[in-house]
């Protein structure tokens, strides 16, 4: 999953550049100013950093960077649920517009800044130059910690949502018992009232239907018996006629086949008018009983009491069931915020929920506090810290809070002797960068990331200390893919492979005269030495300086004139 390939074009003052990368420790060189970070800038928009208009090349109108890594089967399943393919690569690609309008690509595929950030936590680690000011926060702080312990605190998050939540409940029923008893009665009353009607779900339609029937009762009779008429009448009814075509049909059919057909159509059609004639026979039976007055007032009367309560709720006669549903609906949720005893327990029970997971995390805290103190200890030693000691403290919080029961800081004693105190309150710059590079160095083999980058954590050190980063970082880049810009050249022998960042001046057409362009070239062993040389000597490279570079490198061969 390590890092193949970067390419950047209008990006600051890089007009076009495409870099292949190697596995092991690679170190970026260069002079101030010429641009060794901004391979590490490009790197980080790619990966969903905060775009910026400004970092477009001047006379360009976007940005274009992208950068591919090896695939990584375990990010296949991540990959499938947010709509990207998986391949034989992992491209990420961005661009930034002139009035800052950004737009990101995953394998092809459109993807937002925050696809781009959360692949780009599994993809590498940066520890940037002012690392140890992420040391005085304390999520900071906390985070590393736990992930020395090997812990998440996703369900501690999720332990203290819940228990927020049904703390909030709680609290909101027992300040709302007044208001809520009074519209607990007001809806107990308008239940009561529409619950007397017992209304149906369907009654009002049922209502309609039967008193609209009653109401025209004779007309219907009336209709029933002239359309059983007209079918039955001995001389003039369709029943009949019907009968009669038919059997003309079938006396010839025969003669002519076409008969056949006709005459099996006019049978089905008094077999249907004679289904008819039977049931206007059974609806003329029942309407008498249907014309009953008292069935009429009845009805009047159901229907009135519902017309009266849609005035007075202002419904529809037809809203009425569902009114009453909801009404119930609301009572029951009103009934179970009083219920101040269940909401207690619950209560109860979501804070036993997160005590079990706090308690639990704070063990594995403290089971790793000392081991991760030791580590960076250790580290320190190397660094020109020697007796110098690195400490975790736990103290318990007075109350719980999201991130657990305690709150960690982390302790420095510069020398053999000194007392331990806050890392924010430790004088030196330079102990502060050595602090921050052991620790960094410690925790870089935690994460599951392939890549680490070091931009100039370094600074503020030399000597034999320098030479001592160098071989951590080498010692990393036998595991994983380490990228670092650094100024020592120290740290620069000890690389498997030497890029250097330089400026050039280009002749530009027109008016706008020459620009200032950077560019990233990959050194031989020649070349490596007299830019190590440079970096020990200055910008003119010496006989003295190159010979002490070719040392660094550890080669042996006489050293000649540059």
């Amino acid at each position: 999953m390590a890092l193949r390939r970067i390419a950047l074009r209008d990006f600051v003052i890089v007009r076009s550049l495409e870099l292949d990368l190697s596995g092991g420790f690679t170190v970026l060189t260069g002079e101030t100013g010429a641009g060794k970070s901004i391979l590490i800038d490009a790197l980080q928009l790619a990966l969903g950093n905060r775009a910026d208009a400004g970092a477009v090349r001047e006379g360009a109108e976007r940005l274009d960077v992208s950068a591919e890594f090896d695939a990584d089967p375990a990010l296949d399943t991540w990959l499938d649920e947010g709509g990207f393919e998986a391949g034989d690569a992992l491209l990420l690609r961005r661009t930034v517009d002139l009035q800052g309008r950004s737009r990101g690509w995953i394998n092809g595929s459109p993807a937002t800044a925050t696809q781009l950030r959360e692949l780009g936590d599994r993809l590498l680690d940066i520890h940037g130059q002012h690392a140890w000011q992420s040391l005085t926060r304390p999520e900071a702080v906390r985070g590393l910690l736990d992930a020395y312990a090997g812990v998440r605190t996703d369900a501690l998050d999720a332990a203290w949502q819940g228990w927020r939540q049904a703390l909030s409940a709680l609290e909101h029923a027992r300040s709302a018992q007044d208001s809520l008893q009074r519209e607990r009665e007001r809806l107990q009353w308008q239940i009561s009232e529409v619950a007397k009607l017992a209304p149906g779900a369907d009654e009002w339609e049922e209502l309609s239907t039967n008193h609209s029937r009653i109401s025209n009762a004779q007309a219907l009779i009336d209709a029933a018996q002239g359309a059983s008429q007209a079918l039955e009448d001995d001389d003039s009814g369709a029943l009949s006629a019907l009968s009669r075509a038919a059997t003309l049909l079938q006396n010839c059919e025969h003669i002519e086949p076409e008969f056949r057909a006709l005459g099996e159509v006019l049978a089905s059609c008094v077999a249907q008018a004679s289904d008819a004639a039977h049931t206007l026979h059974g609806y003329l039976r029942d309407a008498d009983t249907d014309t009953d007055p008292q069935s009429l007032a009845e009805l009047d009367e159901r229907m009135g009491l519902w017309m009266s309560l849609a005035r007075r709720y202002k419904r529809t006669p037809a809203e009425l069931p569902a009114l009453l549903a909801g009404w119930q609906a609301e009572l029951q949720a009103l009934d179970a915020q009083s219920d101040l005893e269940g909401l207690e327990r619950a209560e109860q029970g979501a804070q036993q929920a997160y005590m079990k997971e706090a308690k639990a995390l704070g063990k594995a805290r403290k089971q790793a506090a000392p081991r991760l103190a030791q580590a960076v200890t250790d580290a320190m030693q190397g660094l020109g810290m020697q007796g110098g000691r690195f400490d975790v403290e736990l103290q318990p919080l007075a109350q719980p809070s999201r991130a657990g029961l305690e709150d960690v800081a982390f302790l420095v004693a510069g020398h053999t002797g000194s007392t331990p105190r806050a890392i924010g309150k430790v004088a030196s710059g330079g102990e502060l960068s050595r602090i921050a590079l052991a620790i960094a160095v410690t925790t870089s083999q935690l994460g599951a990331a392939q890549t680490l980058i070091f931009d100039e954590v370094d600074a503020g050190v030399g000597g034999a200390v320098a030479e001592t980063v160098g071989r951590l970082m080498k010692q990393l880049g036998r595991d994983r893919q380490v990228l670092a810009v650094t100024h020592l050249p120290q740290v620069a022998a000890c690389a498997d492979h030497h890029l250097v960042v330089a400026k050039r001046q280009t002749a530009a057409a027109g008016k706008d005269g020459p620009r200032t362009e950077s560019g990233v070239s990959r050194l031989d062993d020649d070349h490596r030495a007299r830019e190590i040389a440079r970096m020990l000597g200055g910008e003119k490279v010496s006989q003295t300086s190159l010979a002490h570079a070719r040392e660094l490198l550890g080669h042996k061969t006489p050293a000649t004139a540059p």
